[in-house]
Order: C-alpha cells, then sequence, then structure tokens
C-alpha cells in the first residue's frame, strides 16, 4: 500500500490524514476539497502532498469524507474511474442511501462502508488533528461484500489508526445513530436558537450561562452544510426518535407544571441510567 487520495479534507479526511502520516510516513497522501481555500490549507498544513482532482487509476485507497447527500453519486464515481484493486471507502454518518444506491455497481466489492464514530463541533482542514480517530469506534456495514484482499488493506489501515471496529447492518445503523447522534445535535441547534431569541429581549442572558449551557449547546456549533444533509437523509428515523423526545419532554413540563416532585425525581433518576451505559462504554 503506497498511495491513498482522500475527497474532502475536512476535519474528517483530514485528521484521517494526519493520523496515517504520523505513524506510515512513507505513504503517497493526495487530496481534493470543492473548496479552493481547503486545498490551499491542507496543503499548508501537511494534510497531502499532492493535490488532485481525481484519484490514480493505481490508488490503493480512495476516502471519501463530503457531506452525506453527495457520497452515492461520488462513490459510483469513483468506482468508474479506478481500478481493480483500489478500495473505496466512505465516511458518511448515513449508510443506508449509499449501500442501497451502490448495491448493482459492477465494482461493488471495491467497495466499503465505514462510519468513524469521531468528531467535534468543527471544521475544515485546520481543525484536524492527527488523534481525532486513536481509540475510535468504527462502524463497519456490509463487510461481506468488499473484496477479501481489499478488506484486509483497509483492516490494516485501521489497525495502523488504532480503531475498534464494530459491525452493523445499514439500516440498523441509521436507526441507532438517529437517536445516540442525529437527535442529539438537533436538540443542540434548537436550545442555541431558543437561547438566542430569547437574548433579543434579555442583552444579559449570556452572563448567567455556565459550563452546563455551554456542554448542552456545545454541537449548535456544529457546521450546516454537514447536519442539514445528515437531517434529511435520515429524515425518518430522526423524525422517530424527535417525536419520542417530544414526548418525553412534554411529559417532563407536565410534572413541573402540576408540582409533581415525585414523578420529576423518578424521572430524572430513570435518565441517570444512561451513566452506567456510557461508563461500561469507556472501559470497553
Amino acid at each position: 500500500m503506497k498511495k491513498i487520495h482522500i475527497i474532502g479534507l475536512g476535519l474528517l479526511g483530514g485528521s484521517f490524514a494526519l493520523g496515517l502520516k504520523k505513524k506510515r510516513p512513507d505513504l503517497i497522501l493526495s487530496g481534493h476539497d470543492n473548496n479552493p481555500d481547503h486545498v490551499a490549507q491542507a496543503k499548508e498544513l501537511g494534510l497531502i502532498t499532492l493535490h488532485k482532482e481525481r484519484p490514480d487509476p493505481d490508488t490503493d485507497v480512495v476516502v471519501l469524507a463530503t457531506p452525506v447527500d453527495t457520497l452515492s453519486d461520488l462513490v459510483q464515481q469513483t468506482l468508474d474511474g479506478t481500478g481493480s484493486k483500489t478500495l473505496v471507502m466512505d465516511f458518511g454518518s448515513t449508510k443506508a442511501e449509499v449501500c442501497n444506491k451502490t448495491a448493482q455497481h459492477p465494482k461493488r466489492q471495491n467497495y466499503l462502508a465505514v462510519h468513524p464514530i469521531a468528531g467535534t463541533e468543527h471544521s475544515g482542514p485546520k481543525a484536524a488533528f492527527e488523534q481525532l480517530l486513536d481509540g475510535k469506534v468504527l462502524i463497519i456495514c456490509e463487510m461481506e461484500k468488499t473484496d477479501v484482499h481489499l478488506k484486509a488493506m483497509a483492516y490494516e489501515l485501521f489497525e495502523i489508526l488504532n480503531m475498534k471496529l464494530r459491525f452493523m447492518d445499514p439500516l440498523e445503523h441509521d436507526l441507532h445513530l438517529a437517536f445516540v447522534s442525529h437527535l442529539s445535535h438537533a436538540t443542540s441547534f434548537m436550545l442555541g436558537r431558543t437561547v438566542l431569541e430569547k437574548m433579543k429581549d434579555e442583552k444579559n442572558i449570556f452572563d448567567m450561562a455556565g459550563s452546563g449551557f455551554a456542554s448542552t449547546v456545545r454541537l449548535s456549533k456544529s457546521s450546516p452544510a454537514m447536519w442539514a444533509p445528515i437531517f434529511l437523509e435520515n429524515k425518518k428515523n430522526l423524525i422517530e426518535a424527535m417525536d419520542a423526545y417530544i414526548h418525553h419532554m412534554k411529559q417532563f413540563r407536565d410534572k413541573i407544571s402540576t408540582d409533581d416532585y415525585t414523578g420529576l425525581y423518578k424521572e430524572m433518576e430513570e435518565a441517570n441510567k444512561i451513566r452506567e451505559i456510557l461508563d461500561l462504554e469507556k472501559r470497553d
């Protein structure tokens, strides 16, 4: 494995490049981004050595780290333009649509659907850092449909980056991500929106905002260009998650409205159980 091409030189694509360069400085990393400023920054920061709009036909691995609404077409175009020994992976946080649309491609065996569970609220090449993927979970979908030799090359990359592999069906992936990732981003965006609206009348509201508010609203600083496509691509599952959240929020509101101390306490005590699950995940 010598040549890797990255399309989308933002947080994920850039961090993938930096993590590889740290462990394998011999690799030739090329890349492209539709934003010329991102290309210039990526070269300046050393994310890539070469700027190429398209990967060479003999490229070993092509990684697609662009918004999810671009990935279905981009996967097929990349498969069309690369050789039979090139592995194509996408980093999208939805998987059902891209897997479905790629299912009948004559080079389907050259494609591996993956999703790194990693990120921050920041975006662009300047947000990239080499430790982002270290020790993080990587979800792989439809592993059995990828050529065994190309899969071995992918596993070599994941081992270099010290990633924990998990295997899921694309539909299962999208449903679970709607609840544990997409819903939290949607609620954070709307919390930020609600407070900003209130600030129009009360200019000093942020003087009273503590660390709890900052941590809860942090995700609202995420890129709309990234998240609007995710919300729409996974809208069926996200709406299900939002409906469940609204239901619980309404019940919580009703308990506050009726001074139901016992009910409030029990609701929060039940929610506290998430701590046990998260602590187990950290130890895994």
